[in-house]
């Protein structure tokens, strides 16, 4: 496994990274992949990256090679009054759903750019960003069509399992979502 230079990066941070992020995500989510549509122009995606920056515990990694920036993710605690629950398709009891402040963070995004993808970067990025997180599970969402299924198959392999599905957005996907701990005994 080849690693990167991960850095770690909290809120203040953001106006130093944010061009990186957005440049990332045109480059993975647009050119590579595909991706068009509202939901996925870097404008719409600029909005959610602030939203999400502006909430209690967010955090980023950034991994590095030679001075350029390879991929990103990025994530926030879940709040006792986060909504991340209300668009599940089918409701989950409370005992799955009820929030603390710490129990729960949400990994918003995770891209690695195509170079570098199948070195187990992605991996890397996460488990970094993990390390200095104080909640006991992470929570993702994970378009299931998304490489054929290939790409929540990734997710299980990093311990994800499914819980359900949800639609946060009107015109986003249907979405797989995922929870597994922190920290994986």
């Amino acid at each position: 496994m080849s690693t990167v230079d991960v850095r770690h990066y909290v809120a203040a941070d953001l106006p130093e990274i944010r061009q990186y992020i957005l440049d990332i995500h045109v480059e993975v989510r647009q050119r590579d992949f595909g991706l068009t549509g509202p939901f996925y122009d870097v404008e719409r995606f600029d909005e959610r990256l602030t939203m999400y920056a502006s909430r209690p515990g967010w955090t980023a990694v950034l991994g590095w090679e030679d001075g350029e920036p390879v991929g990103f993710c990025f994530g926030t605690t879940l709040a006792p009054d986060t909504k991340w629950w209300n668009n599940m398709l089918t409701p989950l009891p409370d005992e799955i759903t009820a929030e603390t402040g710490r129990r729960t963070v949400a990994l918003n995004e995770i891209v690695v750019r195509k170079p570098w993808r199948g070195r187990s970067i992605a991996w890397q990025l996460h488990e970094a960003w993990l390390t200095h997180r104080h909640e006991e599970r992470v929570t993702l969402l994970v378009n299931p069509a998304n490489g054929d299924g290939a790409v929540q198959a990734v997710y299980e392999a990093w311990g994800y399992r499914q819980i359900g599905q949800q639609q946060p957005f009107p015109d986003s996907p249907v979405f797989s979502v995922m929870l597994r701990p922190v920290k994986l005994t």
